[in-house]
């Protein structure tokens, strides 16, 4: 029997391309991961969670355990508006979908918006997995370049006008991650989003606003695009992946009416109630406004542990852009073939993940990787940027 056979054209073809997870290397025991995009176990409220689940099911008994789930998951929703109001965007009920995560809610808008023909622009370099998700249903993909910044939004203006003027598509969808952006760190400026938002109308765009490290700011928090927004072209997507837990996969949308019954249809119950219970229940004993600060803080000082670490191991050999908030710090290596040299790295004792897989065209980010400070303690930060510098001075 031939598989393939079954398959439609469209998904012969998104099976063409890396498999979801390709850029995940395998991490020897051992070895310190500054590749890995997630919290350190001490951030994770296990306990806490453990207590809201006891608490939820003594409370309603077998009731959460059902399709129609336990009436708190219209809470959560709830207590997610009054997130996004905290932070100027003012969402109603219909303005706002609960996803199983933030990639459940970039697949969704993909899946409504994109098709074969569609053109969607993205930032280079970008969210890996967002690609993974865009090529499943088009490969008009068009890239720009990001600075310390964020999204040149002038770069992008030239092309839109240049594809304008020779009757070329022009994007559906701009997928851009404003705030400290994966994998670069970066943050883009307030002109330039009012640039993006500007460019919206005069070339009939939507916004995807991916802001899933938004809340993780060392400082004040930047203004979202979807605060900023006064004619409902950005859809937003946010998630409690990184102030709670990743596991629980809660994200949402936050865009017009228009679009989230479109969004909806798509999702039909494809969700969690049982974990958006546990998530309402665990919402309701616990500040999260001191939780955040708590994790802004932690994350402030092992950032910093590892900017003083490069400047003391890479400085020579390396550059780099300070992140004010979020997971990452993108780190450029000229001379250096990233993908070539992270065997040697894993061999050493570091895990990078290499700056190619960020890109459409990978021969962009071949002399780039990033770091990850999440994860890792203080002490395993700068022991895993020691290792790294020596790999580096040993390959050059």
């Amino acid at each position: 029997m031939n598989i393939e056979s079954f398959f439609p054209k469209d998904i012969k073809t998104a099976l063409e391309k890396n498999p979801p997870g390709a850029w995940m290397s395998a991490v020897p025991d051992g070895c310190i991961r500054l590749n890995s995009g997630y919290p350190a176990t001490g951030l994770v409220p296990a306990a806490e969670i453990k207590s809201a689940s006891a608490r939820l099911l003594d409370e309603e008994k077998d009731l959460p355990l059902h399709y129609l789930g336990s009436p708190r998951i219209d809470k959560l929703k709830e207590q997610i508006q009054e997130r996004l109001g905290s932070r100027g965007m003012h969402a109603e009920s219909d303005e706002l979908l609960i996803t199983a995560g933030a990639c459940q809610a970039i697949d969704l808008i993909a899946r409504i918006l994109l098709d074969a023909q569609a053109v969607v622009a993205v930032e280079a370099p970008t969210y890996m997995e967002a690609l993974e998700v865009f090529q499943n249903y088009t490969s008009q993909i068009i890239s720009i370049p990001i600075d310390d910044k964020g999204l040149e939004t002038e770069q992008l203006e030239t092309v839109l006008a240049e594809r304008k003027k020779n009757g070329l598509t022009l994007p559906r969808l701009v997928y851009t991650i404003p705030n400290f952006q994966n994998p670069t760190g970066t943050t883009m400026s307030s002109d330039r989003r009012e640039h993006l938002l500007a460019l919206s109308k005069t070339y009939d765009f939507l916004i995807l606003e991916d802001d899933a490290y938004g809340e993780l700011s060392f400082g004040e928090i930047p203004q979202t695009l979807k605060a900023m927004d006064t004619d409902d072209r950005v859809l937003h997507v946010g998630s409690l992946s990184k102030v709670v837990a990743p596991g629980m996969r809660i994200g949402w949308i936050a865009g017009s009416s228009q679009f989230i019954p479109s969004l909806a249809w798509f999702k039909k119950d494809l969700d969690h109630p049982f974990v958006q219970s546990i998530m309402a229940a665990y919402l309701e004993q616990v500040n999260l406004e001191q939780r955040t600060k708590q994790l802004k803080d932690k994350y402030s000082e092992k950032c910093t542990r590892l900017i003083n670490a490069l400047e003391q191991y890479l400085s020579d050999q390396a550059s780099w852009y300070v992140p004010e908030g979020g997971y990452f710090v993108w780190v450029k290596i000229p001379g250096v073939n990233t993908t070539n040299m992270l065997p040697y790295a894993l061999n050493a004792g570091v895990a990078y993940v290499p700056g190619q897989y960020f890109f459409m065209n990978q021969e962009e980010g071949t002399e780039y990787l990033r770091l990850s400070f999440s994860y890792a303690d203080e002490r395993e930060i700068e022991k895993g940027v020691q290792i790294l510098g020596e790999v580096v001075k040993e390959t050059l």
